[in-house]
């Protein structure tokens, strides 16, 4: 079901997501272009355990990376994306880079005046309801809503929304529950 499975960002994460941000204030890349490469950076990675150790491994030279990321990144992303991530081994941080890209598309969403939604019902709700649900959390959130709209069946009915680190669980297992623990 919902669990908090984000990390705590660092610092370090925080303060290179800032300098993308800058890189997209500075009109060198769009907003958009960097995410594009960030994400393309996070499949390659994801699709490749033998890359990250080698990528992250401390007894490999910078030089032999260097060239890795030239090699595997080449024609899939900028050059600007490439030197960024040849700085953040150059700097041991690129175990980070999860975490870079979580605050940078949070930054870019606050940018842009977006907020990320989770909703989770038991049943498909009709697109006629997913749009009231939309029209209401944008009128309380007074942002653009992004919803991800999931299911799982063992809520019963109902629903639980995520918005950042608030639970709103109007799910009727959470009520059973509550009136369980209320007669015992």
């Amino acid at each position: 079901m919902i669990g908090n499975t984000e990390k705590q960002i660092s610092t370090s994460a925080k303060n290179y997501a800032d300098s993308l941000i800058k890189v997209g204030k500075d009109g060198v890349m769009t907003y958009e272009a960097i995410l594009n490469d960030l994400n393309t950076v996070k499949e390659i990675t994801s699709e490749s355990d033998e890359l990250v150790k080698v990528l992250e491994n401390p007894s490999i030279s910078i030089n032999t990376k260097n060239e890795i990321i030239d090699s595997v990144f080449a024609n899939q992303i900028s050059d600007k994306t490439a030197n960024f991530l040849k700085v953040l081994i150059d700097k041991k941080r690129f175990n980070e880079l999860d975490q870079i890209i979580q605050c940078y598309k949070s930054e870019v969403d606050d940018i842009n005046n977006i907020k990320r939604v989770e909703v989770v019902s038991a049943v498909e709700l009709s697109e006629d309801r997913k749009q009231r649900l939309t029209e209401k959390l944008q009128a309380k959130l007074q942002k653009q809503v992004n919803v991800s709209w999931l299911l799982d069946n063992e809520i019963i009915g109902g629903l639980i929304i995520k918005i950042d680190d608030d639970v709103i669980d109007n799910s009727l297992k959470n009520k059973l529950e509550s009136l369980s623990k209320n007669i015992i």
